[in-house]
């Protein structure tokens, strides 16, 4: 399992797009810092490498202990021992000694070198997410954005061969 945690703003993500010639396309936002964060796991069944995408949004920055109450909630969800994948981010490395203290025997972490984020495959979903899915969109609110955050996952969740994609993207076979 890869974890990863991401960022959203209500500023829209500006992309490039097609419009008729002499119609520039205008969008209409104000500077709002509101922001939601969230934080996700890709995971991979060891039998039938059958991918799996779990996530979890947070209205304020994420802490050591939303890390240690999603990764909780994942293995109440999946319970084994899980392999979880990270990058070397200080909360994580907080997450997993409090885990470790706790007596979380179900955990075994490996850690990604330091800044290598294109080995990590979760990264890639909230790319996805944020340029493809979600660019050029203009949020009401925070509400408004947490539905749109939700649906773009919940499409990339119903698309197994693109989180695959992802572990091919950061040279990972499976």
């Amino acid at each position: 399992m890869f974890l990863d945690e991401s960022g959203f703003m209500l500023q829209p993500v500006r992309r490039r797009t097609w419009a008729p010639r002499g119609q520039t396309p205008v969008q209409y936002s104000w500077d709002r810092h509101d922001r939601l964060s969230a934080v996700s796991a890709v995971t991979v069944a060891p039998v039938r490498r059958r991918m799996g995408l779990y996530f979890r949004l947070h209205a304020d920055n994420i802490h050591a202990e939303d890390v240690v109450a999603f990764l909780r909630g994942l293995h109440r969800h999946l319970p084994r021992r899980l392999i979880v994948i990270l990058d070397r981010w200080n909360v994580h490395r907080k997450a997993v000694r409090v885990l470790r203290e706790d007596g979380a025997d179900w955990l075994v972490p490996e850690w990604l070198p330091a800044y290598a984020p294109d080995l990590n495959p979760a990264e890639q979903v909230w790319n996805h997410a944020k340029y493809a899915d979600l660019a050029n969109f203009i949020p009401e609110d925070l509400a408004d954005l947490s539905r749109a955050v939700d649906a773009s996952m919940a499409g990339q969740r119903r698309r197994p061969s693109l989180i695959r994609s992802y572990f091919h993207l950061a040279g990972l076979e499976l």
